[in-house]
């Protein structure tokens, strides 16, 4: 049995206006991705500042983690309950509260009270940008409209690494002032104002997700949306799909997630793994701690912005080749690639760190080719990530569970996913302690673990209507029709 062929998009028109509304929603990942990160340029300062142990200051980076762990587990329901753009309003409005609060945090208490609230509003964003994507996009272009999540996220990673790069040179370091009395480290928090603002007010002019307009039984609005938007041309068909689909929604809960192996369906189970591999890979070291990293190593601090920028920018540009490609290829392909390409690049650089001697201050120092070696693993591994688990991950869970239990396994992924990237984050200083060989080699044993798993667990979801989930199982990495070995993509 085959999956139903995606109705066309009618016209370039249509299509502009689904990009526009998906670009909208995809601004949640820009704040993600510099509210996140935003801390890079501003660690040693604050070690500095409030005095911190290595522990402890790994706690204080981790710490809008368990906000954004919280934040998505709660998402769905909020968004189920009041709508996706509300949701989308409310993080825009605990991003600005965070970003002033951090930035005049006065004992590092407060700093991670700031940055828990800052948390919040990643945890929901990043279950609302996805969702609310694959809601509005057609199936033939969804995973490139999903793609512009990851794009904005690392877009937003970059702006955070560059702005604080200026303001470290503008202030001629981190840890002097800057304006108005504030060290330059505290201004690279409040800067998350201005696109805190451009976000909450693109947010008003997005139309509601027809499939929660469906579920809130306004289905003339959500014919308005699919016809005008999505370019949806069987709009009665369409709309009976999703309240076929919904009929059960009212009743979800965590019991719906149950299986018989395990605890959980293996599709849960497969979301939550996704999600726990793309981070224990060690991605965000490199985005939360490449700074302080290549400082270590012998960089200056100059140097060390300049190489976490140009690692941005690489990041940026391998992004758009995922987008590229993600509807061409499909989503498994780009993920065996992605784990390959990783585990090689995380294997040069645990050889190249192997290598450093101390110099008179106790610091590991890279010699001879070394820090090239390591620099060029670095931006290997970011290609390789950025290229496919970045955006694939979020385009799959996006899109990989059946609607009847869609909101509440998105939630338990997504939480589990900062809970992976809370638990990453945390550790690095201690392995990081042990030795940077140690660090970089578990990362590679990682990816090497997340190639079998995508290779035996993960399915193609590419071009199938998120309607037809409801009517499909995993079996031996494939979807196949309930009761039925059939299968429906391969």
């Amino acid at each position: 049995m085959s999956s139903p062929s995606p109705a066309p998009i009618a016209d370039a028109k249509l299509n502009r206006r689904v990009i526009g509304i998906s670009i909208g929603a995809a601004l949640g990942g820009f704040l993600f991705g510099f509210d996140s990160s935003v801390i890079n340029g501003a660690v040693d300062s604050i070690s500095g500042e409030f005095g911190l142990s290595e522990a402890v200051t790994g706690f204080v980076v981790a710490s809008a983690l368990l906000g954004c762990a919280v934040g998505a587990w709660f998402a769905g329901g909020i968004a189920n309950r009041y709508g996706r753009i509300r949701v989308m309003v409310l993080s825009a409005t605990l991003f600005l509260i965070s970003a002033v609060g951090s930035g005049l945090a006065f004992a590092v208490w407060d700093l991670m009270l700031w940055r828990i609230v800052g948390g919040l509003a990643i945890g929901a964003a990043s279950v609302i940008a996805p969702a609310y994507i694959s809601e509005v996009a057609p199936a033939k272009f969804r995973g490139r409209l999903a793609s512009l999540q990851q794009m904005a996220i690392v877009l937003g990673i970059f702006a955070a690494l560059l702005s604080d790069q200026l303001l470290a040179e503008a202030a001629d370091g981190a840890s002097n002032e800057l304006w108005l009395g504030l060290e330059a480290w505290r201004w690279m928090f409040m800067v998350c104002v201005v696109p805190a603002l451009i976000y909450g007010i693109a947010a008003l002019r997005l139309p509601e997700s027809p499939r929660y307009l469906v579920y809130r039984q306004r289905s003339a609005d959500a014919a308005e949306v699919l016809r005008k938007f999505s370019g949806e041309q069987d709009v009665d068909h369409r709309i009976a799909e999703i309240e076929r689909s919904i009929g059960t929604e009212e009743r979800q809960s965590l019991r719906d997630l149950r299986g018989n192996k395990l605890g959980l369906k293996p599709i849960v189970w497969v979301g939550i793994l996704l999600s726990v591999f793309q981070q224990f890979v060690g991605i965000n070291v490199i985005f939360y701690y490449s700074t302080s990293l290549w400082q270590s190593v012998g960089f200056d601090e100059s140097q060390a912005f300049l190489t976490s920028t140009i690692t941005s920018v690489t990041n940026i540009v391998v992004t758009i080749v995922a987008i590229l490609l993600v509807d061409r290829i499909g989503r498994r392909l780009l993920l065996l690639i992605g784990s390959a390409g990783m585990t090689l690049a995380l294997g040069i650089m645990a050889v190249a760190f192997s290598t450093a001697t101390l110099n008179a201050d106790g610091e590991a120092v890279l010699n001879g080719p070394w820090d090239s070696i390591a620099l060029v693993g670095a931006n290997a591994f970011v290609v390789f990530f950025g290229a496919t688990w970045g955006p694939v991950v979020w385009v799959l869970l996006g899109e990989i569970f059946p609607n009847r239990i869609r909101a509440t396994a998105l939630a338990v992924a997504a939480a589990a996913q900062w809970f992976a990237n809370w638990a990453i984050t945390m550790t690095f200083p201690i392995f990081a302690d042990i030795s940077l060989t140690f660090a970089y080699g578990f990362y590679a044993s990682m990816a090497a673990l997340s190639l079998v798993f995508v290779f035996f667990r993960v399915p193609e979801t590419k071009g199938m209507e998120l309607e037809d989930m409801d009517n499909v199982e995993i079996h031996r990495g494939k979807f196949v029709t309930v009761g039925d070995n059939r299968t429906i993509s391969e």
